[in-house]
């Protein structure tokens, strides 16, 4: 596969898994769709992005600089792999008892287009689990891409953002109509997550195993 082609996968398969997450961000999403829409919802699910687009920024920025670390490698691939498991047995755990989406409270009647925006980015911005996982997890993800390569590196962002913003479309439709969402979608959900999270592990496992030790 090419280099390219590769990295705009996995920047969208690690955008889909940390979006799978039915955390603060999804929830104010649905809530929003439920008050006022899918406009409003999308343009929350958009502001998220952001955030998500500025952590990653960060995250990338701070593994070019400490890549060549032979101490700091070991601590990423053995501290990101327990992170992964970790995540992978909370979406376990919400896929047997899933969490419930509150529709009560009051709705939010108006607010203008740009404090969507903001609200959806200051969201993102102060989620732990979002914090946590490009903390921990960003950079041994990014460990078999060559991300001094400008191609590459912009490929792996490309596929990140867009996912993002089409999981933005999709929870958005999804919040304007949860009231008909049931236990099932939000298992399935969480399923998807679990996976995904299990795949990045193992691989991030079996690439550390074998430039690490073998």
């Amino acid at each position: 596969m090419e280099p390219v082609v590769y990295a705009f996968i996995k920047g969208f398969l690690f955008s889909i898994a940390l979006c799978l997450d039915l955390g603060v961000v999804n929830i104010a999403i649905m809530k929003t769709g439920l008050d006022r829409g899918f406009a409003a919802s999308f343009r929350i699910g958009l502001g998220s992005c952001f955030g998500d687009v500025f952590y990653m920024s960060l995250a990338l920025l701070g593994w070019t600089a400490v890549f060549h670390y032979l101490a700091v490698q070991w601590i990423l691939w053995i501290g990101g792999t327990m992170v992964l498991l970790w995540l992978t047995f909370n979406m376990l755990r919400d896929t047997i008892k899933p969490k419930k989406l509150n529709t009560v409270g009051e709705a939010v009647k108006s607010r203008s287009a740009w404090s969507d925006l903001l609200v959806g980015a200051g969201l993102a911005l102060s989620s732990p689990t979002l914090i946590l996982s490009f903390v921990a997890i960003a950079g041994p993800v990014v460990a078999d891409l060559n991300i001094q390569n400008m191609e590459v590196l912009m490929a792996f962002v490309a596929g990140f953002v867009s996912a993002g913003v089409l999981w933005s479309l999709m929870i958005a439709l999804l919040g304007s109509q949860s009231r008909r969402v049931g236990t099932s979608a939000l298992r399935i959900l969480s399923l998807l997550s679990a996976l995904l999270f299990l795949g990045f592990a193992v691989s991030l496992f079996w690439d550390g195993l074998h430039s690490l030790i073998l």
